[in-house]
């Protein structure tokens, strides 16, 4: 990589950590507490550009590449993990589709408004009957003359209550299945027929909204179909498998604030005339928690440089997400038997992090079907 590009990243990557550390964070509590994220941080996030970071600069927004994108989301994951969930959602999944597939007429409408996070995105597959198995999606799409007709249900839609457009997917041909019987439209909030459902209660992620989408004969241009019909599987395969490697990037941040947390608690406890960092029993679980994360911060962005690199990414995006996970879960596990009874007390933030750890083991694919795509390639490569 060019030194003058690395400089570059660098600077983003401080940039967005002095935001994180010294405007986001002080509100973090607030955000666990009243479960909504104040409007001058999603202001002040719109200024530096984060809503845009994975749109072209020709459409308004900053259009890093997967590697810069991965270390902007690494350090957004030190703060609360509601407000890095709804921009992620938007500069993920919920925009990918329409960056990648979407048709000049279709980006010149809405990416200049999304990059501005004057429009919120979000991605809507998942099904009350089909969650981890996509394929079995019952949502329909009827064409009728200039426009298609959409009727059916999504839920656990993240951003849903606050999106402004839906990248959607639904049956066009029930016989080819998923394999050329699917198709992504994008839907706006106004479209007749969009309904969203109440908002989900949930173990963690305050802040970050989800619920059902309802399509009752929702009306959808003909101009507003991502990419080519009854392509639709596919592209959200695509669309999922970077998404996968942004989480884990999250993930790994998060991970980085709770090593850092539990040294700093390690330091100042007291215990037997002593800090509890004196205990060796302290330093493993620390050293544990330091080396997993490296590894997992590796294989993160080996996947996000073969994304740039042009490369298919499914087993490697899946691995990243995977391990990642799963490692934050460890990580916050280990975060709050350092902080002993503390550890287990809302006004620490360790609490917060091991309830927020354990959705990332689900959502985008939990990680039994990541352990799936990952065996499947590799039978396939031998």
């Amino acid at each position: 990589m060019p030194e003058t590009m690395m400089q570059e990243i660098e600077q983003i990557k401080q940039m967005v950590k002095q935001f994180v550390d010294k405007e986001v964070e002080p509100y973090a509590q607030q955000i666990e507490e009243e479960d909504k994220i104040p409007q001058h941080l999603i202001d002040q996030a719109k200024e530096l550009g984060l809503f845009g970071i994975s749109i072209p600069e020709e459409y308004g927004g900053i259009g890093l590449n997967a590697v810069s994108k991965a270390i902007v989301l690494e350090q957004l994951g030190r703060t609360h993990n509601g407000f890095v969930s709804l921009i992620s959602a938007h500069t993920g999944i919920g925009s990918t589709g329409l960056v990648k597939l979407g048709s000049e007429n279709l980006k010149n409408k809405y990416l200049p408004a999304m990059a501005a996070g004057e429009k919120i995105a979000c991605f809507a597959l998942s099904e009350p009957g089909a969650g981890s198995d996509a394929t079995n999606i019952s949502t329909r799409a009827e064409k009728k003359g200039d426009h298609w007709v959409l009727n059916g249900t999504k839920h656990f839609i993240t951003n849903a209550p606050v999106a402004d457009v839906f990248t959607i997917f639904a049956v066009t041909d029930k016989a080819k299945g998923a394999k050329g019987g699917i198709t992504a439209f994008l839907v706006e909030r106004n479209f007749p027929g969009l309904i969203i459902g109440k908002k989900d209660k949930k173990m963690g992620l305050r802040g970050s909204y989800t619920a059902q989408v309802i399509l009752d004969n929702c009306i959808v241009p003909e101009e507003n179909v991502i990419g080519e019909v009854g392509m639709g599987y596919m592209s959200a395969l695509k669309i999922l498998a970077e998404g996968r490697i942004g989480l884990a990037a999250r993930a790994v941040g998060s991970c980085d604030k709770l090593i850092e947390l539990s040294a700093t608690y390690a330091k100042e406890r007291i215990q037997f005339g002593k800090p509890i960092a004196n205990f060796q029993a302290v330093q493993w679980m620390l050293a544990d928690m330091a080396t997993e994360t490296e590894a997992a911060r590796t294989l993160t962005l080996k996947a996000a440089k073969m994304v740039d690199e042009g490369k298919k990414v499914i087993k490697e995006a899946a691995m990243a997400k995977l391990f990642a996970s799963e490692v934050f879960n460890r990580v916050a596990d280990k975060a709050v038997q350092v902080h002993g009874g503390m550890g287990y007390v809302a006004e620490y933030p360790v609490e917060r992090y091991y309830r927020d750890a354990r959705i990332t083991k689900i959502y985008e694919g939990t990680n039994e079907i990541q352990r799936l795509i990952i065996s499947r390639k590799i039978l396939e490569e031998v």
